[in-house]
């Protein structure tokens, strides 16, 4: 990567937002000092290439992958990116968020390891999530035939051809494509149903709120509870799910066997693979009522880091499809109330808390709104990053709802855009920031290269034509490389560096400015 002018990027992209920002459609729309100041990871939701990034904007590393994404991504201590992927193949399980394939590659983009988890039987899907040890919890589906959901007590009048309950396997990576299954918990084994007394897991499902009900929401979907989030908390030893077809989430306890966590005893809780707590529509649990739902669609319901403001907290991104007030999204922070390794509930009433402690809306509320995928993430300044997946629209706000930096991902299937088309199939399913002492960057170079949005003429990725952009085109002069990435020569974007793209940089001479 070649050192760019950070002082020219700055002032041109101050040029563009303060002028007529509306051609500003990509890329960095604003910033300011308050931002907090590390490496944004994403990927677009088609895309084989992740980029981390700065705040400007400007490309500090890019891996790419044969797959897409299917639908995470993570850094991990020692540099590598983790990545689901979408290998396909599968006709067993095909919805939004599946994945089947989980990949390591180091700094330099070399695979390292993969691990392929799917077959006719199960498909991992959406997230996963790194444990301490080193080992990697995969959320996945599971086959159930319609006559083992009609034994378990489903309605068949609401069976599809078949279910895909949800599962989590711990894996213990080997090789360059091996793992080891070391834990293992399935919601098939946690089940309520007042539906037939005569089947199995019959019971009064508000007398149970540790156990999943069977016939709620009861919809034509195999894909009947569609978790799109795992995470993990190393101080309680627990494992949170989000389900936005349940409108909550879950939490469960890790600290099981296998065995124990297909029961209702054992572990820190002495509660098995039961839910410990579960928040956002009580109606789940046949307690209260519609009003008293407060997730609608949610996304990446995840535990606030420790050392990170809020730290303990849950927060989540409140999509907000069929919110009662209207179509608006939220970020929304929730106190748990945990009493060692359990959770406080009175009998009869829903868990607490009655509301969230912290709320972000935008101004006006309609102004944020993604009906699916999306994401949010605590800053260590206090800062909340969010990404509004639907459009790729990333932003930094205070916690008293300011936004200090705005950022519209610049890429679609096609791949990166040029600066002032409008950002159509900016899809990202979220967006993760690393602090400048993250220990995978120790020994790293993070020198900032290209912007990753098109410039007309602009070969080196500064926002600026000039005689640098000619010598660019002369020094990469012939075919591209194949990659993910466009060769920087290449301004005309046809696969190959000649003439025209000298004609197209003179053409542009000059800093980008609308």
């Amino acid at each position: 990567m070649r050192t760019r002018k950070i002082g020219a990027v700055a002032i041109t992209l101050g040029l563009a937002s303060t002028g007529s920002a509306g051609d500003v459609t990509v890329g960095l729309l604003s910033g300011a000092p308050e931002a907090f100041a590390g490496y944004t990871l994403f990927t677009q939701l088609q895309g084989r290439t992740t980029y981390l990034t700065d705040n400007d904007g400007r490309i500090v590393n890019a891996w790419q992958s044969l797959y897409a994404p299917g639908n995470s991504q993570y850094l991990l201590d020692d540099g590598h990116l983790l990545r689901t992927g979408d290998p396909g193949g599968n006709p067993t399980f095909a919805a939004g968020g599946d994945s089947g394939i989980v990949e390591e590659y180091d700094w330099d983009g070399t695979l390292v390891w993969s691990f392929l988890y799917s077959d006719a039987t199960v498909r991992a899907h959406h997230d996963v999530a790194v444990l301490p040890n080193g080992n990697i919890l995969i959320l996945a589906w599971e086959f159930r035939s319609t006559a083992d959901a009609i034994a378990a007590g489903r309605n068949p009048a609401t069976v599809p051809n078949n279910l895909w309950p949800e599962h989590v396997v711990e894996i213990e990576p080997f090789g360059v494509d091996g793992g080891t299954i070391v834990w293992e918990w399935h919601l098939w084994d946690h089940l309520v149903q007042d539906h037939d007394d005569t089947k199995a897991n019959f019971g009064v499902v508000a007398d149970h709120p540790e156990l999943i009900d069977l016939n709620y929401f009861a919809s034509s979907s195999a894909d009947w509870i569609h978790a799109n989030a795992i995470d993990y908390n190393p101080q309680l030893d627990q494992i949170l799910i989000n389900s936005p077809r349940f409108h909550e989430f879950w939490i469960i306890d890790h600290s099981t066997t296998t065995v124990e966590a297909a029961g209702h005893t054992g572990g820190n809780s002495g509660r098995g693979g039961d839910i410990l707590y579960r928040w956002g529509n009580p109606q789940t649990y046949d307690t209260g009522a519609a009003v008293d739902q407060k997730l609608f669609g949610q996304h990446d319901a995840h535990w606030i880091d420790a050392g990170l403001p809020g730290a303990g907290h849950i927060i989540v991104f409140n999509n907000g499809a069929g919110r009662p007030a209207g179509a608006f999204s939220t970020i929304e922070e929730i106190a748990a109330p945990v009493d060692g390794f359990t959770y406080t509930l009175d009998a009869g009433s829903a868990y607490d808390p009655a509301a969230p402690t912290w709320i972000y809306t935008a101004d006006p509320p309609a102004s944020m709104f993604s009906s699916f995928i999306s994401g949010c993430q605590r800053q260590p300044n206090g800062n909340t990053l969010i990404c509004a997946g639907a459009s790729g629209d990333f932003r930094e706000v205070q916690a008293d709802g300011t936004i200090v930096w705005r950022y519209v991902n610049p890429v679609n299937s096609a791949g990166p855009i040029v600066q002032g088309s409008p950002p159509v199939g900016t899809t990202t399913f979220r967006a993760e920031r690393y602090a400048p002492g993250f220990p995978g960057f120790a020994g790293r170079d993070l020198t900032p290269g290209r912007l990753i949005e098109i410039y007309p003429g602009d070969a080196t990725g500064d926002a600026e034509v000039s005689f640098a952009d000619i010598l660019a085109i002369i020094g990469a002069w012939g075919p591209c490389p194949g990659g993910g990435d466009p060769c920087h020569g290449d301004v005309t974007r046809n696969g190959v560096v000649d003439f025209a793209d000298v004609l197209d940089a003179i053409s542009n001479w000059g800093p980008y400015c609308p």
